[in-house]
């Protein structure tokens, strides 16, 4: 897990889910959507969605905001616990993919959906505000590439 850097910016995400049984080469199997996906920006906005997680940006994930918003198609990842049942009860959603992909290998279940215009314009307000995060791991070393004059 990234460390989570402190006053993260927060957008109230609600829904209802979906289950769907599907037999698959003779398996049952249960097939999870989710439902009229609500993001509103007030509270009196708020609808009667069975779940509601917050979106939760954090200065230290900018890079991977900034991968998933220059991609064609923006997403937000949903994770679910597997309950014991085979039901799955809501746990976080993020827009970052490789903090998506941790969930995955994971006992988790991810749902992605189409990030909606106005939480794209609400993730680069933030990107702009914090400035753009530099990935240190691609940082070449001091007087690499250079020529030593020799």
């Amino acid at each position: 897990m990234t460390l989570k850097i402190k006053d993260p910016q927060c957008w109230r995400i609600e829904f209802d889910l979906k289950e769907t049984i599907v037999f698959i080469e003779g398996w049952e199997s249960s097939r999870w959507s989710l439902l009229n996906v609500h993001f509103p920006k007030k509270p009196e906005q708020l609808s009667n969605a069975a779940y509601s997680l917050d979106l939760l940006l954090f200065r230290d994930e900018r890079t991977d905001y900034r991968f998933n918003l220059s991609s064609r198609n923006p997403l937000l990842f949903f994770v679910f616990e597997i309950n014991e049942d085979e039901s799955i009860k809501p746990f976080d959603v993020t827009a970052s993919q490789s903090c998506a992909a941790r969930f995955m290998d994971g006992d988790y279940f991810l749902i992605s959906k189409r990030m909606p215009l106005p939480v794209q314009a609400w993730i680069e307000a933030f990107i702009a505000r914090h400035g753009e995060l530099l990935d240190a791991g691609k940082k070449k070393r001091k007087g690499a590439g250079r020529s030593n004059g020799q």
